[in-house]
């Protein structure tokens, strides 16, 4: 597909959101379902029209286009373990993409998955744990592994445990997308002009959008 700038910062945002769901989920055990939905839909998205399409509705990547703006500017303030996770998927994708069998694999089992999705909600439980063994399977093994720290007795509980895997295989799957796409984590590091500017623009332009009609829907956890 053709992609710009701010394709990039799409596929970028979808990297920030997913992350943040999973610190999220680590320090307090809650997640934000909206923010949720369209990382785990983008996994489905294997053919999209566009870069846009892969996420859903208009604008729903907002989340991760803040938290990248948050990142660059220090307004309110930088989390500098969300951009050490963000680096980590960005390079546990790189060895997954030099493993076709491992991709192989996890592409079968989304398409084993496709068929909870025509059942049930995007973050049904069943749903989610498919997600989460795709990850302990393919992704868990490789070097160097993502270390996820957050309060003990969250990371513990095991329905914590199945949405921050899932979460971390939907952050992979907008790594691969943003490296398709062009993207380098030193433009992350050195490109903050750009990459700002654009996230700025994507955020204005979901402000000015109509709420979507279509797109993925879940029931609350």
């Amino acid at each position: 597909m053709a992609h710009d700038d701010q394709d990039r910062v799409t596929a970028l945002a979808g990297i920030y959101q997913a992350v943040a769901c999973v610190m999220r989920i680590a320090r307090s055990g809650s997640a934000d379902t909206a923010t949720m939905e369209p990382c785990i839909y983008s996994l489905f998205q294997i053919d999209a029209a566009n870069v846009a399409a892969v996420y859903g509705p208009p604008g729903a990547m907002a989340n991760g286009a803040r938290q990248l703006v948050a990142q660059l500017t220090g307004q309110p303030k930088r989390d500098l373990e969300l951009t050490r996770y963000v680096v980590s998927v960005i390079r546990l994708e790189r060895k997954l993409s030099a493993r076709p069998d491992l991709m192989e694999q996890i592409g079968r089992g989304i398409a084993a998955a496709d068929a909870l999705r025509a059942r049930g909600p995007l973050l049904d439980p069943e749903l989610l744990g498919r997600f989460a063994d795709l990850y302990s399977e393919n992704l868990s093994p490789l070097t160097p592994r993502i270390l996820v720290r957050g309060a003990s007795h969250h990371l513990r509980n095991a329905d914590n445990q199945v949405r921050i895997r899932a979460m971390l295989l939907a952050a992979i799957r907008s790594a691969m997308l943003w490296r398709q796409l062009g993207g380098t984590r030193w433009q992350i590091l050195l490109g903050h002009k750009r990459l700002l500017a654009e996230a700025r623009r994507y955020l204005d332009l979901a402000s000015h959008r109509p709420p979507a009609d279509a797109g993925p829907r879940g029931d609350a956890q």
